[in-house]
Parts: C-alpha cells; sequence; structure tokens
C-alpha cells in the first residue's frame, strides 16, 4: 500500500466494513452470549415496565382497589431492579469485549505491519501507519464498547416498543409511521455529509500526526538548523486545519441531532395530541395512553440513539476498512513454505552470480548492475567507493531486505530464497553505521538480536566489545534504562553496544558498515583489537569509506555506479586501478581526518 493509497481512502457507504471485525470477536463467543442474554433481559424488563404503569394508572389509583396499590409499586420496583441488574452486566460484558477486540486488533495490524518488507516502508509514511494505529482503532473502540451496547439496546427496543406500541393502539401506531419517513429522510441526507466530514477529519489528524513524528524523529537536526519557528508553524498550520474541519464536522453533526431530535419528538407530540383527544372521547383509557406514551418515549430515545450514532458507525466502517488494508497487506519478501536449512557449522561461504537490482522507488536506476562475487569462509572482504556505489546495497540484498530482480545470491550452496527468513537473519550479524539504540536497558539493547541470553553472556559480550567499563559505570549497571535513541549515550558508546549485540549473535557471517565510524582513536584501536579476535572465526564484509582501514583486507572490492571495477589487495589496486588509487590520494592528503595514532587496520595481522 503506497503513500497515496493511504491517502486516497475510499468512503465506506455502508457498515458492512465492520464484519472485518468478526474473526476477532468469535474466539470470545461466550462472553457475547453473556452480553446478548443480560441484553434480552433488560430490554424485556423495559418493555414490559409500561404494562405495568398503565395497571397502576387504570387501577392503583380507583378506590375499589385501594389495597392493591402497594402490589402494583412493588412490581414496578421489581422492574427497576432488573433493569439496573441486567443493565449493569450487559455493559460489563460488552463493554470487555470491545476492549479485548479492539487489542487483538491493534497486536495484530502492528504485528503485520512489521513483518512487511522494505519496499512498504520505502513508499510509507511511518507516521501514517501510526494514525492507523491509534486514530483509527480508538474509532474502532468507541462503538465496540459503549457505541455496541448503544446499538444493540436501542435496536432491541425500539423495534419492541413498535410492536407493542402496534398492540396498545394501531390507530396512533400507523399514524406515527406515517411520520417517521419525514424525519429519517432529511437526517440520512445530513448523515452522509458528516460522513465526508468525518473522513476529512481524519485525513487532517492523520497529516499532522506523520509531520510531528517527522520532526521529532528529526529534532536534533530541527535545533541545529534552529528550524523551530518555521517547524512550529508549519505543524499550526496542519493542527488549524485538522481544527476548522472538526468544527465543520461538529456543526453538520450539531445540525443533524437538530433535526433528528425535533422531527422525532415533534411526531410523536403530534401523535400524543391524537391520542389526548381520544381518551377525552372515551375511545381509549388514560392507562393505555400511559402506556403509549412510554413506548413512544422508549422509540424516541432508542430512535434518536440509534440516528446519532449512525454517524459514528460509519465513521468506525471508514475507520476499519482502512485498517482492513493493512490486514489485508502481504509482503514480497517471505519465507519459502518448506525452507532449506544450513549444518549447525556452515563455513559461510557466499556466492553472488550476476546479481542486478533497482530499489522499487527507482525501478529505473540499477542500483546493482550485474554483480558476481565468490567470498571463501573467513575471508575478509573491504567494500569500497563513493557514495551511491551500491555498497549498503549489497547488505541489504544479503540480510533479504530485498530479492534482486535477476541473479542469484547463496550461502554454502544454498539460496537465500530457499532458507527462512529467521534462519538466514540469525545466520548473519551486522554492525550498521547507525546505530539504533531503544529505550529500554542497556542489557536489553545488547540482548537485542539474541533474546534467550543470560546476563552473563551479555557482560561477556559488552567486554570482547570494549563495552563493559562504560556500562558498568551507569546508575543502575546494565539495567540502566538507555533513553530513546540512546540519548544518554555517546556515537562511540552506541556502537560499541551494537559491536556487542554482533559478539553476542555469533553470527557465522559478520557485516561491518563503517563499524568504527563513531569512535575516537583509542576506541577505535579497543574495537578493532575486539573485532580482529572474531576474524578468524567470520567470514567478514566491511564498508569503509575510510581507507586506512581496510588496507591489510584479503581482498577489496573498488564500486562505482552498482558495478565492481575491479578487486585485489591494496598494493595492486594502487598499480592497476586509478579510482582507487585517487580516493586513496584524496584521503591521505587530507591528514586532519585521522588522529596520529590512528590504527591502520580492521583486520591487522
Amino acid at each position: 500500500m503506497t503513500d497515496a493509497a493511504l491517502e486516497d481512502r475510499p468512503i465506506s457507504k455502508s457498515i458492512r466494513p465492520l464484519l472485518m471485525l468478526v474473526p476477532f470477536i468469535t474466539p470470545y463467543w461466550r462472553t457475547l452470549v453473556l452480553a446478548l442474554v443480560a441484553l434480552l433481559l433488560s430490554s424485556a424488563a423495559v418493555l414490559l415496565m409500561p404494562m405495568a404503569v398503565r395497571d397502576v394508572i387504570d387501577h392503583g389509583f380507583s378506590s375499589e382497589a385501594a389495597s392493591q396499590i402497594d402490589q402494583y409499586f412493588f412490581v414496578l420496583m421489581g422492574f427497576a431492579v432488573l433493569i439496573g441488574v441486567f443493565g449493569a452486566a450487559r455493559a460489563y460484558f460488552v463493554n470487555w469485549l470491545g476492549e479485548r477486540v479492539v487489542a487483538d486488533l491493534r497486536n495484530q495490524v502492528f504485528s503485520q505491519v512489521l513483518a512487511m518488507d522494505m519496499k512498504f516502508f520505502e513508499s510509507t509514511k511511518v507516521g501514517e501507519v501510526l494514525s492507523r494505529l491509534t486514530t483509527d482503532t480508538t474509532l474502532i473502540q468507541s462503538i465496540s464498547g459503549v457505541g455496541l451496547s448503544i446499538v444493540l439496546r436501542s435496536s432491541i427496543q425500539f423495534l419492541g416498543a413498535l410492536v407493542l406500541l402496534g398492540f396498545t393502539n394501531l390507530k396512533l401506531t400507523l399514524m406515527l409511521l406515517v411520520l417517521l419517513p419525514a424525519v429519517i429522510a432529511p437526517v440520512m441526507i445530513i448523515g452522509r455529509w458528516v460522513r465526508k466530514l468525518s473522513r476529512d477529519s481524519q485525513d487532517r489528524i492523520a497529516d499532522a500526526s506523520g509531520q510531528a513524528g517527522e520532526m521529532l524523529n528529526a529534532v536534533q537536526t530541527v535545533q541545529m538548523f534552529t528550524a523551530e519557528p518555521v517547524e512550529t508553524a508549519r505543524f499550526e498550520a496542519a493542527v488549524e486545519s485538522s481544527f476548522t474541519t472538526a468544527v465543520a464536522r461538529i456543526k453538520a453533526r450539531a445540525l443533524l441531532t437538530t433535526v433528528a431530535m425535533t422531527g422525532l419528538f415533534g411526531a410523536f407530540i403530534v401523535v400524543l395530541w391524537v391520542g389526548a383527544r381520544a381518551v377525552l372521547a372515551q375511545e381509549i383509557t388514560g392507562g393505555e395512553l400511559g402506556q403509549f406514551v412510554i413506548y413512544a418515549v422508549l422509540i424516541g430515545a432508542s430512535g434518536g440513539a440509534l440516528i446519532e450514532f449512525w454517524g459514528e458507525l460509519q465513521r468506525a466502517a471508514g475507520a476499519m476498512e482502512r485498517l482492513g488494508q493493512l490486514l489485508l497487506l502481504r509482503p514480497e519478501v517471505v519465507s519459502p513454505e518448506v525452507p532449506e536449512t544450513l549444518v549447525e557449522k556452515s563455513p559461510g561461504r557466499l556466492e553472488l552470480a550476476a546479481v542486478s537490482f533497482s530499489y522499487p522507488s527507482r525501478p529505473e536506476s540499477r542500483a546493482i548492475k550485474d554483480l558476481s562475487l565468490t567470498i571463501e569462509p573467513g575471508e575478509q572482504i573491504a567494500v569500497v567507493g563513493p557514495s551511491g556505489a551500491g555498497k549498503s546495497t549489497v547488505f541489504q540484498l544479503l540480510l533479504r531486505m530485498y530479492d534482486p530482480q535477476s541473479g542469484q545470491i547463496k550461502i554454502d550452496g544454498v539460496g537465500l530464497q530457499q532458507l527462512s527468513l529467521k534462519t538466514l537473519r540469525q545466520f548473519i550479524g551486522i554492525v550498521p553505521q547507525e546505530t539504533v539504540i531503544f529505550g529500554v536497558s542497556a542489557k536489553d539493547n545488547i540482548r537485542f538480536g539474541a533474546p534467550e541470553a543470560t546476563d552473563a553472556a551479555v557482560i561477556h559480550a559488552a567486554k570482547i566489545a570494549h563495552a563493559h567499563d562504560f556500562l558498568a559505570a551507569l546508575p543502575e549497571g546494565y539495567d540502566t534504562d538507555l533513553g530513546e535513541k540512546g540519548a544518554r549515550l555517546s556515537g562511540g558508546q552506541r556502537q560499541r553496544i551494537a559491536i556487542a549485540r554482533a559478539v553476542l549473535k555469533n553470527p557465522t557471517i559478520l557485516l561491518l558498515d563503517e563499524a568504527t565510524n563513531a569512535l575516537d582513536a583509542e576506541s577505535e584501536r579497543l574495537v578493532q583489537a575486539a573485532l580482529d579476535q572474531l576474524r578468524h572465526q567470520r567470514t567478514t564484509l566491511v564498508i569503509a569509506h575510510r581507507l586506512a582501514t581496510v588496507m591489510n583486507a584479503d581482498r577489496i572490492l573498488v564500486m562505482a555506479e552498482g558495478q565492481v571495477i575491479n578487486i585485489g589487495q591494496h598494493q595492486w589496486l594502487m598499480e592497476h586501478e586509478p579510482l582507487y588509487r585517487e580516493m586513496v590520494k584524496l584521503q591521505f592528503n587530507q591528514p586532519q581526518q585521522y588522529s596520529e595514532g590512528e590504527p591502520e587496520s580492521l583486520f591487522g595481522h
């Protein structure tokens, strides 16, 4: 689903999208049955109560039945107790069911989005997805709890009161039925307008939410460029647009309520006027008119509630339609139904055969062009080249974040598409250029790729990555919360946590994307020593812009414009590859970029 698809949402002209909630409700059918039983009993008590009122009016106030007046009022009190008890039970069960269904819905939508491939995230704003998870599920929550309770109760009471109204006095009922369509028609017309405005309002809220998320995720950049006033003004404009649309929706809903309530009760007043004249003419009794009045009020109240809730129901249907779009998504990069396996101590031989790839957002431009390469187990390969050469794309393909349009990638003779994603990604470890730190403890951050690891293993990995000293010095040691995005750590400290993650994961193939780019000379020397301990056990690929760090790699892969233009060792490339020679010359003519004691290589022998 693209960004455009999310923005161009179809208007729900019916409440049929809400049927998608059925699979979420069926696991809790027992609770639903209890809610319906309580609903039927409380509604039955409400519908029978006017008959007791009729008896009180017709017989309770006559001198002949004076001795029975207490009995009549005890019956009324019994109805009141039944209505209260079963009404409370109905409300509890329905609300519990609504909260449970929405919780399950949120979990499934989040799980579905989290499983999507990079093509989805390349073309969809995360803020828009978050809006679906929050705003739309809140709308579902509003109708699946209290709203659903109101609809069920009002529907039963409306139909039941209408039938009993006919038994009470058919003539007055028919008159009421003639007047009701004149009320309902304008209500339905205004309701369509409300639905459109509600959709617009949701879109404006989503826009503001997406914009806020984008800015908060880049708050340092905003502050560095002193762009706070500009971004605040942009957000205020988005919020103001949302407010203006919301006011229009509120006005329309107020008009809807005015027309509905005035029309409904106006029709009842006309009918009651005719009924009052019938009592005076002794055509019906006062008790019958009282019973008719109560049923009419029930119809009016229930009908008004249903009409007022209809707009909410349609908004919820639209929200469910949008959530349904997410639930129906399927990633293109998936595990095979019957995956192959790698042997427990698979050596880690990589083969890339005529691999070509274009990003989905740029299908006309090849990020990788006909790449063929074989990397032997335990070999150390450095990948260098100018920005946009395709270095990081190679890592993306190895981790199968994308599938190439042509060619094949194999690990120990097994194609990546024949392996389960879990097996593949556990087999490969990566230290990215931009380390992601989560707002949990240091221990849980290191354990991120290996949740079953013991505390001792976590500490051992941290020691290898030379992160133990600064982690142990934190206020709560390894249990210290590192803050959102690791705000409490320096760049070098975040990088060492990323390396500790890779160490703990113990992968056969190790990918290093500028793994030491955020480290000072001393930290880099420490981390390099740790990586040197690992290199003999793993096939390693390193992306490096600082060429001094890769000179002693087994082979250096020089890339440009998605192609391998040469491959060899440092000295050979200096003699035979002009691009590599020029890159080295440019870097070493700028000594200020390197510290005097900076280590020479990630692969020092």
